[in-house]
């Protein structure tokens, strides 16, 4: 499969698909052949950079990408570090308003069910918080 070129991927740190993350941990993740530092969003157009370092950044906002996909979306995963936080109540049902389900675990267990999902063509998308130390 062709690497997308620098310019597929633009500055907003885009990745013009989603695949499988082959790995997380060292304040990153690796997938398609790429390395990228920070957090991540994985929505059906696309891995993009996603600038949330802890779950208390996590907004409606931050989330916007996700919304903006919503009719695409059946399962939204949320890693939300190496801790389970308790998530804002207002973002769990605008999601559940649009019919996405959410599944708040640590970024490891996150990874992990975002594989198999895409392995098995699931409309899952995933918001993932970067983590130094993988689980």
């Amino acid at each position: 499969m062709a690497q997308p070129s620098e310019r597929e991927r633009g500055a907003a740190g885009i990745y013009p698909r989603r695949v499988g993350i082959d790995a997380y941990g060292n304040g990153g993740f690796r997938f398609g052949d790429t390395s990228h530092r920070g957090s991540l969003l994985c929505v059906p157009g696309g891995m993009l950079a996603w600038p949330v370092e802890s779950a208390a950044d996590l907004t409606m906002e931050s989330l916007k990408p996700v919304f903006d996909a919503a009719d695409e979306i059946d399962v939204l995963l949320i890693g939300l570090g190496n801790d389970i936080v308790a998530m804002d109540p207002a973002i769990r049902q605008a999601l559940r308003d649009r019919q996405v389900i959410v599944e708040a675990v640590q970024t490891g267990g996150a990874v992990r069910t975002y594989n198999v999902l895409l392995a098995e063509e699931r409309a899952v998308a995933a918001a993932l918080i970067a983590v130094e130390n993988a689980r």
